[in-house]
């Protein structure tokens, strides 16, 4: 054996070199939005989860510096002992009624939102069921939680069933888990058939909310709404730091399930209360989601526009370098033919000022870039878009 015991690090970075899944971070100078400065580079932004642009929008900036003056810069504890202020009320009831629910409950994240949430809810006897394709803080809540967890097939309710009808009698709970909007595809889960199911088979559904609030449903709620299933038994979860622009998660239901997990769920109980700035720009953006539904409108007009044009673009070529990916929200995904190719591929976008992630595995099962349209984009951020993927596509 070798005398250092850490010597297999650096054995396991030259592995991810070679697969071409090391990853860097590069700082973004100045404010969210866009247009960035990244590393000295102006870049038009295909990169952010900030979908209706409010992270930049100054009236989220002056309800944080408000909130400072008055509360100060942290919450100082947890919120059952000397963390809770009167604004995380304030927020929790405005997510409620956003949601169309009796309450909700914001956590510091939303990685903490679903974990907590999950490990609360279920534990060794039960049963958890989760898309495949779920965000890994979903997956994350399973193996906290200790329940016995399995994967149906991507958006396959039949192979959901099928899990139910072998395995639901044997365990005291069953949890079905699933993403509203699936983050890495830009896909939507089947909701209502998901919840038919869930009924016959008396379990519980966790929907994560996190690219759906803000940018689905005619009152900005989320995909939930959009898929008509608002007012059904269900635990929806999500985050504030997307289309909210700010940080944090929440859960929203009932008020019993909301009463349990201020009792029951650990990375609530156990972790510092969200700070004032955070939490009153949240309840900034939860206002603005419900009173400028103009944002979503352009929102969508830009993506429609934006698929057709690729779309297009893909239609006059026999082989083509990039597939995209079925989507139905304002993330466009376009497959590749390896890891090494999407990253080159990303790298001649940025050459020519488009800033448009390389996703690889392990985060998805093939690699791909992902495309987030903002409303905030304008009509010649899109042409030049347009004209970076056309130079890729074409070789």
């Amino acid at each position: 054996m070798g005398t250092n015991p850490y010597a297999w690090l650096d054995n396991s970075l030259a592995a991810l070199h070679r697969a071409h899944r090391y990853r860097t971070v590069a700082a973004v100078e100045g404010m969210a939005g866009a247009v960035v400065q990244r590393q000295g580079q102006t870049l038009i932004n295909f990169a952010s989860n900030d979908y209706l642009g409010l992270a930049s929008d100054p009236r989220l900036a002056e309800a944080a510096i408000a909130a400072i003056q008055t509360y100060g810069t942290g919450s100082t504890g947890s919120r059952l002992l000397s963390g809770h202020r009167e604004l995380h009320g304030e927020l929790e009831r405005a997510i409620a009624a956003l949601k169309g629910t009796e309450d909700a409950i914001v956590f510091s994240s939303g990685y903490l939102a679903n974990m907590g949430a999950i490990a609360a809810l279920v534990g060794s006897p039960d049963l958890i069921l989760g898309d495949e394709y779920n965000h890994s803080s979903l997956k994350a809540g399973g193996k906290v939680s200790g329940a016995t967890t399995l994967d149906y097939r991507h958006s396959d309710v039949a192979h959901l069933e099928e899990l139910l009808e072998t395995h639901r009698d044997r365990h005291r709970r069953c949890l079905i888990a699933t993403d509203s909007v699936f983050s890495m595809d830009g896909d939507l889960c089947p909701l209502a058939e998901i919840l038919n199911v869930a009924e016959a088979y008396h379990a519980m559904v966790l929907v994560d909310e996190a690219h759906g609030t803000g940018v689905f449903g005619t009152s900005g709620s989320g995909a939930v709404e959009h898929l008509g299933c608002t007012g059904r038994p269900l635990v929806t979860v999500g985050t504030l730091s997307k289309a909210l622009g700010s940080l944090g998660g929440y859960v929203a239901g009932s008020v019993s399930l909301i009463d349990f997990l201020r009792n029951r769920a650990p990375g609530w109980i156990y972790t510092t209360g969200l700070s004032p700035a955070d939490t009153a720009a949240a309840l900034a953006a939860v206002q603005i989601v419900q009173q400028e539904a103009w944002r979503r409108e352009v929102l969508w007009h830009q993506v429609n526009h934006l698929i057709q044009q690729i779309d297009q673009n893909l239609a006059k070529l026999a082989e083509v370098p990039l597939r995209r990916l079925p989507s139905a929200s304002p993330i466009i995904s376009l497959e590749g033919r390896s890891a090494e190719a999407v990253l080159m591929a990303s790298e001649r976008l940025q050459s020519a000022g488009l800033w448009v992630a390389a996703v690889r595995p392990p985060t998805v099962p093939t690699s791909r870039l992902r495309i987030t349209v903002m409303a905030t984009h304008k009509p010649n951020h899109l042409h030049q878009l347009v004209t970076g993927l056309q130079t890729l596509i074409q070789g």
